[in-house]
């Protein structure tokens, strides 16, 4: 089996200082909850391709304020075994932010896939609202530092 690098990046982004943005999915007949974010394409840096992610996704434009965390250890693929993670974690912001609702579906969906975006409030997140073991990191010891 091919051992590849799969690269991902996240956007942190935060509402009134009070919610946080959560993707709920399910792709590959498996459910998860995560940050919004996804692959690195060939030929894309890591910004342009979180903006990307989030156009696709949500139909939204997103500035960078800032990089949260590269995850600096080994984790393998929930999806592909054999794969090694490499995810990078942004705080962004959005003039737009405003228009994003709790249900909101994704606009990039292929079939038999499902996506929603959900606000949590911060004062209640905790690392068992998140699936990976890179996000509940993010929520155990970089969340504050988005604010």
């Amino acid at each position: 089996m091919e051992k590849r690098f799969n690269i991902r990046v996240y956007g942190i982004l935060i509402k009134d200082r009070k919610e946080v943005l959560i993707s709920k999915e399910k792709r590959f007949g498996k459910s998860f909850t995560k940050f919004p974010g996804g692959g690195l394409e060939w030929g894309e840096g890591l910004i342009d391709c979180l903006k990307r992610e989030f156009k696709e996704e949500l139909g939204i434009d997103i500035t960078i304020e800032k990089h949260l965390y590269t995850c600096d250890f080994f984790q393998e693929s929930a999806f592909r075994k054999g794969d090694q993670l490499v995810s990078v974690y942004y705080k962004v912001n959005s003039q737009q932010i405003q228009q994003i609702e709790n249900g909101f579906k994704a606009l990039d969906l292929e079939i038999n896939e499902s996506n929603h975006f959900y606000w949590l409030p911060l004062e209640n997140l905790t690392e068992d609202d998140v699936t990976y073991p890179i996000d509940k990191l993010i929520v155990k010891n970089y969340l504050e530092l988005s604010l």
